[in-house]
C-alpha cells in the first residue's frame, strides 16, 4: 500500500506539472493574434509575435533553472517538503496566471509563468523519491510509469484547455491550480515524514554549491552529460520541428497536427506503462539500441513522404520511452552516491539545454530547409548511440581488469 501511494503521488504530480506547462499552447495564439490591440497583446507597443515568443519561452526557462536546483535542494531538505511546497507554489502560480489574464497584465503573466515553470522543475524530485525508496524491477517500472505520466500530460494539457476554454480563458488555469492543491494534500498524507537534516547551510548555499551542473566535475558524469546532450538534441529536433515538417510537407493545420500528436503521446504513454521489466542485457547496451531506434525514426521523418513520416512520428515514441526508462534506472543505480536529486536534476537540465540549443540552431537551418535540422538531430542521436557502445566496452574492460588484478593479488 505504501508503494502504491508513493508511485501514485509521483505520477499524479508529473501528470499535472506537464499539463500546466502545456495548457497555454492552444490558449495563447488567439490572444496574441487578436485584431484589436489591448494592454496584453500590445504591451509597450511591442509586436504581438515578439510578446508571444517570450510568453512561450519563459516557462521552459523557469523549468531549466528549477530542474538544476530543486533536485539538489531535495537532497538537503527532503523530498516530501520540497514536493509539497512546489506543488502549492505551482498552484498559486496558475492562479496568478489566471488573474493576470483577467486584468490583462502582460508583466504579471510573464512573472507567473516563470515562477510556475521554476516550481514545475520538481520532476527531478519525484524521480529521486522513487529512486530512494524503491529498488530492483519495481524501481524501473515505477520510473517508467512516471515517464508515462509526463508524456500523458503533454497530451492531456491541450485537450483540457480546448475542452474548458468555452467557459472562459482562465478556467483551465484554475482547474490546474485546484488539481495541484490536491496533489499537495496527497503528498502530505501519503508520504512519510523524513528525518530533518542536521546541516545548517542556507538554501542559497545549497543551490549555489550543489546544483546539478556541479556534477560535471566528475569524469563519468561528464561523459553522461555529453552523451545525454547529444541524444536529447536529436529528440528535441524531432519534438520542436515535426509540426513544421507536417505543415510544409502536407499543409497540415492545427487540428491535423493535434491528432498526430495524440498518436505520438499515446504510443509513448502505453510503452512507458509496459516497460521497465527485467532484462538479461546490460542497460547501456539497451540504451544504445534504443538511441539507434530514435535516430532511425528522426532520419526517416527527414527523408520520407507524408505517410512514412507520420508512421515514423508515432513509432518514435517506442524507442524514446524505452531509452528514458533504461537510462534513468541505470543512473539511479550507478550514481546514487552523488545524491539522487542532483543526478535526476542533471538529466532534466540536460534536456532543457538541448531544447535551447536545438531551438537556436533550428531557427537558422530551417531558413534553408526544415529537413536539415531533422537530419542533424538523427546524426546527433546516432553519435550518442555509438558513444554509449564505446562507453560500455570501456566499463566492461575496467571490470575485467579489476577482476584480473584481484585474482593476481
Amino acid at each position: 500500500m505504501k508503494n502504491i501511494i508513493l508511485i501514485s503521488a509521483a505520477c499524479l504530480l508529473a501528470l499535472l506539472s506537464t499539463i500546466g506547462a502545456s495548457l497555454p499552447y492552444p490558449i495563447l495564439p488567439p490572444l496574441f493574434a487578436a485584431e484589436a490591440p489591448n494592454a496584453f497583446n500590445n504591451f509597450l507597443g511591442l509586436p504581438s509575435k515578439l510578446l508571444f515568443g517570450l510568453a512561450l519561452t519563459i516557462n521552459p526557462l523557469g523549468l531549466l533553472i528549477g530542474s538544476a536546483l530543486l533536485g539538489p535542494l531535495s537532497d538537503r531538505y527532503g523530498r516530501r517538503p520540497l514536493l509539497m511546497r512546489t506543488a502549492v507554489g505551482a498552484a498559486i502560480g496558475h492562479a496568478i496566471t489566471a488573474w493576470a489574464l483577467v486584468i490583462q497584465s502582460y508583466p504579471l503573466f510573464i512573472v507567473a509563468r516563470f515562477i510556475t515553470g521554476l516550481l514545475e522543475g520538481n520532476g527531478a524530485v519525484a524521480r529521486a523519491m522513487l529512486a530512494d525508496q524503491l529498488t530492483g524491477p519495481l524501481r524501473l517500472r515505477a520510473m517508467s510509469w512516471l515517464n508515462g505520466a509526463f508524456y500523458l500530460g503533454w497530451l492531456v494539457g491541450p485537450i483540457l484547455a480546448g475542452a474548458t476554454l468555452h467557459w472562459g480563458v482562465t478556467v483551465p488555469f484554475w482547474i490546474a491550480a485546484a488539481a495541484l492543491m490536491l496533489v499537495a494534500v496527497l503528498v502530505a498524507v501519503g508520504l512519510q515524514r523524513e528525518t530533518p537534516s542536521l546541516l545548517t547551510t542556507s538554501w542559497w548555499q545549497v543551490a549555489r554549491d550543489r546544483h546539478s551542473l556541479n556534477l560535471l566535475r566528475h569524469e563519468e558524469l561528464r561523459t553522461l552529460f555529453i552523451v545525454q546532450l547529444a541524444f536529447t538534441c536529436g529528440v528535441a529536433s524531432f519534438y520542436e520541428f515535426y509540426p513544421l515538417w507536417l505543415v510544409e510537407t502536407a499543409n497540415y493545420h492545427a487540428q491535423e497536427i493535434a491528432w498526430v500528436n495524440v498518436g505520438l503521446c499515446g504510443t509513448m504513454t502505453i510503452t512507458s506503462l509496459l516497460a521497465g521489466g527485467p532484462s538479461r542485457h546490460a542497460p547501456l547496451l539497451r540504451a544504445c539500441w534504443y538511441a539507434c531506434g530514435v535516430a532511425l525514426a528522426v532520419g526517416i521523418l527527414a527523408l520520407g513522404n507524408i505517410w512514412v513520416g507520420i508512421a515514423a512520428i508515432v513509432l518514435f515514441g517506442i524507442p524514446n520511452a524505452l531509452y528514458n526508462t533504461v537510462i534513468q534506472g541505470w543512473c539511479a543505480e550507478r550514481f546514487s552516491a552523488h545524491g539522487q536529486g542532483a543526478v535526476m536534476g542533471l538529466l532534466a537540465t540536460t534536456f532543457c539545454i538541448a531544447n535551447i540549443v536545438v531551438a537556436l540552431s533550428g531557427s537558422v537551418l530551417t531558413l534553408i530547409d526544415t529537413r536539415l535540422i531533422l537530419v542533424a538531430g538523427a546524426l546527433s542521436a546516432a553519435w550518442a548511440a555509438w558513444r554509449m557502445a564505446a562507453w560500455r566496452r570501456q566499463l566492461d574492460g575496467a571490470v575485467e581488469a579489476k577482476a584480473c588484478q584481484d585474482f593476481c593479488s
